[in-house]
């Protein structure tokens, strides 16, 4: 005769188990908890700065155009659509509206003129 040993709990009591996370386990955990707030966070400042950017509105802005002549420069051209201003000051504005890497243009080139107050 053969007996049988049970080694299960006694019926009606409950085992409780501690979870144990390895290093890389409490890395993955962090990680997906983290998540959510770090894309939150994200969304809130790209659209932030949007609405900052916008001031609540979309404007449109619309500019005079010029096409350069032969052997125009910028220097002339400020001249004639700003005389009372300093020349330096609207090539610059020129350079910076148009995206130019230097103040040399060529023939043909339609520049957007910046407003002159």
């Amino acid at each position: 005769m053969s007996t049988a040993v049970s080694t299960a709990a006694p019926h009606g009591s409950i085992g409780t188990t501690r979870l144990r996370l390895t290093r890389r386990g409490r890395i993955v955990f962090s990680t997906m908890a983290a998540l959510p707030l770090v894309v939150g966070a994200f969304v809130v400042t790209i659209n932030g700065g949007a609405a900052i950017a916008s001031n609540g509105t979309v404007g449109t802005a619309t500019f005079d155009y010029v096409t350069v002549s032969a052997g125009q420069s910028l220097w002339q051209l400020a001249e004639t659509i700003a005389p009372e201003a300093d020349p330096r000051d609207v090539i610059a504005d020129i350079v910076a509206l148009n995206q130019l890497d230097s103040a040399s243009v060529e023939p043909g080139q339609r520049l957007a003129l910046p407003a002159t107050d």
